[in-house]
């Protein structure tokens, strides 16, 4: 499976049905050569409705999936010396359309957003990795934006805990607003915190969050109006405050955009955010002192619709997984610029929504 070199594991989620305009085939499993960045097919999880959105929980043991426009997720166990998965179970989240899921720091409880329903839900994992029956299900409630087609109600597109695990943050595409809850660790409910909701500028869609690794400041990518909002965290109430907005497109772009994932380079020096439309990856420097962002540039994504992208364990590559081009891209991190370099390295695989690694043992 290797040269010699380093390797780890890659886990592909996609987007597989009609109604999506989909080509892909469930969940794809690589193995990935660290220093060359090349990935080598390991396995197909086929058989899957649409296994979008990926997490592993804090063991790195299994693998979960929501399964996007229906009302469930799966668990999967993973093999530690091959990477290949083995289903578990599966779970309905009461609700439609769940989009993302992220497991809590006690690795007892996962929730989830469900986007067309308005929904949080909250299900507990078991030690061998199986899903339990729904313990909590909070429904968003607020003003909806201006988009008459995109904001018709109250849609949570992510559910992601801050770095030291005490709250879970969710963009709300439909009502323009970032709302925090805590997570009782015993009972998995949803607990409000002091706090109001975060407010965004009006019509921006709040999509995903990204904080600095400092855990002073979280960065939250808005959709419909493609900027970035940067938010000072309170630790006491876990209040968000909002303290600039800035554009992920260059002010000579006139098409049509939308900006999807957001992240944060492991040193806290930059900010990345994905643009589909303008196709790229707009590159933010960081403030150490004020968590302020400066676009520094764009690297095009060499693909059409990148709706995603992560970095890999080491932070030395970033992989863009291009939607409608059905290609997964490698690009090389400057880390002392920030700049990305596109390697000519490419995965062919059908319409790849999520990308997630987990290390070998």
């Amino acid at each position: 499976m290797t040269t010699g070199s380093p390797f780890y594991f890659a886990y592909v989620g996609s987007r597989t049905t009609r109604e999506r305009n989909a080509r892909g085939d469930g969940i794809n499993v690589y193995c990935v050569d660290a220093a060359t960045g090349r990935w080598t097919n390991v396995q197909l999880v086929d058989g899957l409705l649409n296994p979008s959105f990926l997490a592993l929980d804090r063991s790195g043991r299994f693998l979960y999936c929501v399964h996007g426009d229906a009302s469930e997720i799966s668990a999967f166990g993973i093999n530690p010396g091959t990477g290949r998965l083995t289903f578990i179970n599966q779970e309905t989240t009461a609700g439609k359309n769940p989009v993302h899921l992220s497991v809590d720091p006690g690795n007892r409880f996962i929730v989830v957003a469900n986007h067309v329903t308005s929904s949080l839900a909250v299900l507990p994992r078991h030690e061998d990795g199986s899903l339990g029956k729904l313990v909590d299900l909070v429904i968003l409630e607020g003003q909806i934006g201006p988009h008459r087609v995109e904001q018709p109600f109250a849609k949570p597109h992510q559910v992601e805990f801050d770095p030291g695990g005490r709250f879970v943050v969710v963009p709300d595409k439909g009502l323009d607003q970032v709302f925090t809850f805590r997570v009782d660790g015993v009972t998995g409910k949803l607990l409000a915190v002091d706090a109001p909701p975060a407010a965004a500028r009006e019509g921006a869609g709040p999509r995903h969050i990204a904080f600095h690794p400092g855990g002073a400041v979280a960065y939250v990518v808005n959709e419909l109006d493609s900027t970035v909002t940067a938010y000072r965290l309170d630790p006491g109430h876990s209040g968000l405050t909002p303290f600039q907005v800035v554009s992920a497109l260059p002010d000579s772009f006139v098409g049509h955009s939308r900006a999807a994932e957001i992240m944060v380079s492991n040193d806290g020096r930059f900010v990345y955010a994905s643009n589909r439309g303008h196709d790229s990856i707009a590159i933010f420097s960081v403030d150490p002192a004020s968590g302020r962002l400066t676009s520094i540039g764009w690297e095009k994504s060499h693909g059409r619709t990148p709706r995603f992208f992560t970095f890999d364990p080491s932070g030395a590559w970033m992989f863009v997984a291009n939607e409608d081009s059905d290609s997964i891209m490698a690009f090389r991190v400057d880390r002392q610029t920030g700049m990305l370099s596109h390697e000519g390295v490419s995965v062919a695989t059908g319409s790849p929504v999520c990308i997630v690694f987990a290390t070998t043992v």
